[in-house]
């Protein structure tokens, strides 16, 4: 069993829904590993580039990292009082902006790539 597998087995509904599809991109869009912290799923290159974490009222929220040196050039990105983490809650799969998180996960790729281990 794949650790995505494993993670979403509690889930139902938009939470297990969302974190397959963003898994799914992240996986073969992006080429981000994966690797379980924290008892949720965590997105590395260099370092840790996002995260996926269950949220209440059946969303999911897609953080990343370094999120305070992101752009947020389209606008969806929230610190939520956090100084470096920046997120997106998500509460439903078909309303995913696929195009704007790939850009954010490439800028965030584009960051980590700078990143001196």
């Amino acid at each position: 069993m794949s650790i995505i597998e494993n993670f979403t087995l509690g889930l139902k509904g938009q939470q297990k829904a969302i974190i397959q599809f963003l898994h799914q991109r992240i996986n073969e869009h992006h080429g981000l590993e994966i690797k379980m912290n924290y008892e949720i799923p965590m997105y590395y290159r260099k370092s840790w580039v996002c995260y996926l974490n269950p949220i209440k009222k059946d969303g999911v929220e897609l953080a990343f990292i370094k999120g305070h040196r992101l752009s947020n050039e389209q606008g969806i990105l929230s610190m939520k009082n956090r100084k470096l983490v920046a997120g997106i809650e998500l509460f439903d799969v078909n309303a995913i902006p696929t195009k704007a998180i790939d850009e954010i996960i490439q800028e965030a790729i584009i960051l980590d790539d700078l990143y001196k281990k």
